[in-house]
């Protein structure tokens, strides 16, 4: 009879939880594909990444060029750093930004929106619905 009952609730609450979180493929970030050519590096990846993360290519490029503490554009679909820079720094930094703006701190899963509330910046999970503080992007 409980065991019954415990099934129809199982049923019941996963019914409920969003299509995305369902699904069970990990979630791996791509590499970042760089080059250094002479005193730039280019990063050709950048709008992958940032369709993969879920945040605005301008976000990932201010976050990367402020770690980075050099100046970055945006051209086409890559993004060109100032100075020499090597492909694991940015696999280092990529895999940051997602530990703090993408992942959710409670259940871990990549199923995230940022929103603003007055001043304020939340990561809102789409799996658990918690929502945590962030520093602004």
């Amino acid at each position: 009879m409980l065991e019954e009952s415990y099934e129809k609730m199982l049923e019941r609450a996963y019914s409920q939880l969003p299509p995305s979180t369902k699904k069970r493929e990990r979630f791996e970030i791509i590499q970042p594909i760089t080059q250094i050519s002479g005193n730039r590096t280019i990063l050709f990846n950048l709008k992958e990444l940032s369709d993969q993360l879920g945040r605005d290519t301008k976000k990932i490029l201010k976050f990367l060029s402020g770690e980075l503490a050099t100046a970055g554009s945006i051209e086409g679909a890559q993004a060109i750093f100032q100075g020499k820079f090597s492909r694991e720094t940015f696999e280092r930094l990529v895999e940051r930004f997602a530990k703090e703006y993408v992942y959710c701190p409670i259940c871990h899963q990549p199923d995230t929106k940022i929103i603003r509330r007055d001043r304020l910046y939340f990561i809102v999970c789409d799996a658990c619905g918690a929502r945590s503080s962030i520093r602004k992007l």
